[in-house]
């Protein structure tokens, strides 16, 4: 594996993930080094398409979809230790523990994504995930995810 820390721009990201607007939360990876930490951000803004319900009026990201974030963050990660693309695989939640929600994102913030201390395990990855927004903590847990196929 290359210890050295990658950068990945859309382009890249888009094929590695499967994801697609208006899913694709991961906007660039300032950092990724393979088997070991990821470092990504998105930006948020107005037009987010969950801005509209949630809430009219108050506009707050809902916080699954900052787990979701991160999920794509870590999915990110597990594809640069395989070397290659997920292919026809998908990186599924299993399991998400001690998720605590520290605070509000809103537009105009830029949600910046880390995942680390990723443990792979036949086909189940587990990982440290944390998002920010301005140097604070705005959302901590712990994600397990499967490899599994596409099919």
């Amino acid at each position: 594996m290359n210890s050295t820390p990658q950068a990945m721009d859309i382009e890249r990201i888009l094929g590695l993930l499967p994801h697609r607007y208006p899913f694709l939360l991961v906007d660039r990876v300032v950092e990724c080094v393979a088997g070991s930490h990821i470092k990504a951000y998105k930006n948020v803004t107005f037009n987010e398409p969950f801005f509209q319900g949630h809430f009219p009026g108050v506009p707050i990201m809902p916080g699954v979809l900052i787990l979701e974030a991160l999920a794509q963050t870590g999915g990110l990660l597990a594809a640069s230790s395989l070397e290659g693309s997920l292919g026809d695989k998908l990186f599924l939640f299993t399991g998400l523990d001690q998720v605590k929600f520290r605070r509000q994102v809103v537009p105009g913030d830029r949600l910046d994504l880390e995942c680390s201390n990723m443990r792979m395990k036949l086909k189940l990855c587990k990982l440290e995930a944390k998002a920010f927004v301005d140097g604070q903590l705005a959302c901590e847990a712990l994600i397990t995810a499967a490899l599994g196929d596409r099919k």
